[in-house]
């Protein structure tokens, strides 16, 4: 399959800053107003993508209102961070397509992608395959796509399924604590993994601070997903430009310190 825009763009920047941080926006936790407004306060203060969705109330008019609002108040991707089938709009740049690769449901793992192909090929969305695994505590995602959770102290089973995920055709790895959890995954899970891959790895849940996110990049990280630490300023949008910019510098940083080995 050919690499799409989006896509090339993502390897593009990995490659000359070493780490990037991407937003997950879920319209449900905002109104569609201040989308915009958060839009233009994250690319001014460093973001390099919008992950928008995650949950089953993302979908309909919210999801394709929210997009509009950030795609006038921003020239950052837009990539829909699907949490159901529904989960769809011609407003977004790219989906990750996503398979839950330790899910015991067979529905997370192939059922909802045969569901949603169709639809996702009408709509002419950019599609980034990509392997979705579920580390503990895995949240509400884990609970909802009846993971088999990795557990935080078995960082070899992350890096083989994600090995699995890349072999099977995955663009792209995430792995997931879960949207709230107090802390991400392992530095030595994410040392592991990024080990044994050669697609780019994405670390999302629990990035509550700039120290997360920046020894997440540091220990082989490609990108850091970050959405309830925006969510927990409560609208604020000055104390969210301050938690941008807290978490773009430190992610920047790291990048930096990657590059040179």
């Amino acid at each position: 399959m050919k690499e799409g825009k989006v896509y090339s763009g993502i390897l593009e920047k990995i490659e000359a800053k070493g780490g990037l941080t991407f937003m997950q926006l879920d319209p449900p936790n905002y109104g569609q107003g201040m989308c915009g407004e958060i839009a233009r306060i994250a690319e001014e203060n460093g973001l390099d993508a919008f992950a928008v969705g995650g949950s089953v109330g993302a979908q309909g008019k919210a999801l394709n209102e929210s997009l509009k609002e950030i795609k006038k108040n921003s020239s950052l991707p837009t990539i829909i961070f699907p949490g159901n089938i529904n989960t769809l709009s011609s407003h977004a740049d790219a989906l990750f397509f996503m398979s839950m690769l330790n899910s015991n449901d067979p529905y997370w793992i192939s059922g909802a992608q045969i569901g949603a192909a169709l639809p996702v090929k009408q709509l002419g969305l950019e599609v980034i395959p990509t392997a979705y695994i579920i580390i503990e505590p895995g949240e509400a995602v884990g609970y909802m796509g009846r993971a088999q959770l990795i557990p935080r102290n078995k960082a070899y089973l992350a890096a083989v399924t994600a090995l699995a995920g890349e072999y099977m055709g995955s663009k792209l790895i995430i792995l997931e604590s879960g949207g709230g959890a107090p802390q991400p995954c392992p530095v030595e899970m994410v040392a592991a993994t990024k080990k044994l891959i050669e697609v780019p790895l994405l670390i999302a849940g629990g990035i509550k601070n700039e120290k997360f996110a920046f020894d997440t990049i540091r220990a082989g990280a490609d990108i850091v997903q970050v959405g309830s630490a925006f969510e927990a300023c409560k609208g604020n949008l000055k104390e969210m430009g301050k938690q941008f910019k807290a978490i773009t510098d430190a992610v920047k940083k790291a990048g930096k310190e990657k590059l040179k080995g």
